[in-house]
């Protein structure tokens, strides 16, 4: 059961790694311009787009403002 969380989880991160570089490149922000938007540093933010690091609750709200999108459709449940 264990494991099956932690795969679970270890897909989670991924998509929403892959749903903020998307949104990103789509906005046509640099990783430093989203960074200096949601108060973080570049490297965080290619951490977050590389699933390498685990997003907080307040800068998921943050991304989900600034790409103006629901919290479904950053973590990958749903698409317009």
């Amino acid at each position: 059961m264990y494991n099956q969380n932690m795969q679970d989880e270890n897909q989670y991160n991924e998509k929403i790694a892959q749903n903020i570089r998307l949104l990103r490149k789509k906005n046509k922000y640099s990783q430093e311009y989203l960074a200096e938007l949601i108060d973080r540093t570049r490297e965080h933010v290619n951490r977050l787009e590389k699933g390498r690091e685990t997003i907080g609750f307040s800068t998921f709200i943050k991304l989900a403002q600034i790409f103006n999108v629901s919290l479904d459709e950053l973590a990958g449940y749903k698409t317009n």
